[in-house]
This record gives structure tokens, sequence and C-alpha cells, in this order.
């Protein structure tokens, strides 16, 4: 297969340029991916120069960047802002997915002016990949979506499992429904309504989940509303740096605690790469014309490296035409069962 070509936001991301164009040059050297850098030419190639980057990474001009602070509306956007232009590459087929670790509302926003939705889905969707003690799961909606509908927890579904098997390698993912417990006739009405429908579909339904299940492996994919999915994820982000600081606190009281930590060094190293988000990069953007990927905007070099792998596996996975057949024949199931 050819190179995967990923259009990176150069300016993204709070540690600047330098930063991004050092994790570029990463991934093309440990993972074959073809980098076009976006952003300010001249800045950019004094960059690469300094770096000694190879030939599979480019550049491409764009003179504004939106800021990471910066407040996000249709009318206010940089019409030439490195996050339009690398969209644009997508959109146009120079560039096989897009990924940054900019200012997420502008990136979330431009990318469905720029790309639009496929034409099966209503909502796209944000998702995260995080650890459980089996391997990884996908949660979504993560943010995208406060307010949904039936319809729109069906999709992310769909779309979930269809990421799960293209980008993870999980045959047949498990698809369990975030409630208030596992019984069908728990949660509001619309879980109860999503419950029913998911049971009749040709996914791996598994059932209801709660927020306990998230880790254990139970299932490979977490179906929940947007407003619910940012309050797991970022309480899980914060719990696993709490239990870090423990940890660093606790072994360094006392001379004992340091030489304890000392010889379980690599056991913790160890454990820190399985639950390392930079391993992952990036929350894919599931449901649009075009493979998307958007990284933390703490990233460095190996986060960034990362995020652009993620970006190059969601399009070599196939997932956005997993997507469309699978909401193309439900769509086709539920006209005939009408008719």
């Amino acid at each position: 297969m050819p190179q995967p070509r990923v259009a990176v936001d150069a300016m993204g991301g709070d540690h600047g340029p330098a930063e991004v164009a050092a994790g570029a040059v990463l991934a093309a050297r440990e993972f074959g991916v073809h980098v076009s850098l976006v952003g300010p030419a001249t800045l950019l190639r004094d960059e690469l120069a300094r770096l000694d980057a190879p030939g599979a990474v480019e550049v491409i001009d764009a003179p504004e960047a939106v800021g990471m602070g910066e407040k996000v509306s249709l009318s206010t956007l940089k019409k030439r802002s490195s996050i339009q232009v690398a969209l644009e590459a997508v959109r146009e087929g120079r560039a096989d997915a897009f990924f940054s670790a900019g200012n997420t509302a502008a990136c979330w926003t431009i990318a469905k002016v720029v790309l639009g939705a496929l034409e099966e889905v209503d909502r796209p969707a944000l998702a995260a990949v995080v650890p459980n003690r089996r391997g990884r799961s996908v949660l979504l909606d993560v943010g995208a979506n406060a307010q949904c509908k039936a319809r729109n927890l069906e999709e992310f579904a769909i779309m979930g499992s269809a990421y799960a098997r293209g980008v993870l390698g999980i045959e047949r993912p498990r698809v369990g429904l975030m409630s208030l417990g596992e019984e069908d006739s728990k949660g509001g009405e619309l879980v109860r309504d999503v419950n029913e429908v998911l049971k009749a579909s040709s996914l791996n339904f598994v059932g209801n989940v709660e927020g306990h299940d998230l880790f254990t492996g139970k299932v490979d994919v977490v179906v929940m509303d947007g407003f619910t999915g940012n309050v797991v994820l970022k309480a899980c982000e914060t719990l696993a740096e709490l239990v870090i600081d423990i940890i660093r606190e606790e072994v360094g009281r006392d001379l004992r605690g340091r030489v304890g930590a000392a010889l379980l060094k690599p056991a913790f190293r160890a454990a820190r790469r399985r639950s390392d988000a930079s391993e992952v990069g990036g929350a894919p953007l599931l449901g649009l014309r075009g493979c998307c990927v958007i990284g933390h905007g703490k990233s460095k070099a190996r986060a960034l490296k990362h995020g652009i792998r993620t970006a190059a596996e969601f399009h070599s996975g196939g997932v956005n035409a997993a997507i469309a057949g699978e909401l193309r024949s439900l769509g086709e199931r539920k006209e005939a069962a009408s008719a």
C-alpha cells in the first residue's frame, strides 16, 4: 500500500511549531508516514533543516493560525489558518488524513464545514481510546454532542464499532451502552430506547454497562451522550494524574520507599506505557468525509508522533467506508421493515 499522507496543523498545541515539526519527523522515520506540515513556510523549513528531516516531510504554506484559547465562530475563523489549509488538503485529495493538537473547537467546526459529514451520518462524534485490562476501548461521544437522540447513539455505536475493528484490530467489537445499571429497564427514556434498538441491530451489543465497566475489558466500545462522555473522560484523566502523584509522594517519604521504587522502576515504566495517553496520541472525529484526529494541547514530540500515526491508521483501516456502508444497510433495513 502507498504511504499514508497526513496533513498536520503545525501551529497547534501549547509548545509551538518546533515541537510539532519534531513529532512529524519522528512519525516519518518510524512509521513510514508522509507528512505535510501546514503553517508559515519559512519558519517550518528552518525547523526541518535543523532536524535534518527526511524527504517524507514537506511544507504547505498557511500564513495564519487559530490560537489555543481563541473563541470560535464561523464569522471569526481565519480563512487561511493552518487548520483550514490542512483540512482543504484532505478534501482535495492531497492528503489522506488530518492531525492537530490545536484548538479543539476550531478543528471540530472547520472540519464540519470543509469536509462535511458522511451522507448517512446525522451527527459526527468525538471518540477517545482508553486502556483496559485486556487492551483498549473506544468511548464516544466524549464532547461533540451534549444533547442526543436515539438515532445519534445508534450511529455512535456503529461508528465506534467500525473504528475498533479497523484501527484496533478487534474482529467483532463488543458494544456497551452507558447507563445507571446493567438491567434493560435502568436509565432514562433515551437509554431505554437505544437499548432496544441496539438489541435488534447486527452489532455485537452486550447490553448496558456502568462506570466501573470502563476499564475492565468487558466491552470494546462504550456509547454515551457527549455530556456524559466529556465528564467521564476528564474525570479519568484527573484520576490518573492523582494516582501517579500519590505514588510519587509516598515512595519518596523514606529510604525504604525510595529503594523499593528503584527496584520496581521497570514495572512502573511498563505500567506507565500501558496507560500513557501519548501512546494513543489523539481522539478521532468519526462520521466526517475524511479522517481527522485531534491531540491534546499539551502534547510533546512523542505524543504528536503517535497522533500522526493514529491519523494514518484511521485512513488505512477503511473506517469511513465501513461506517458509510453499515449506516446505509441500516437505513435499507429500516425502510424495508416500515414498508
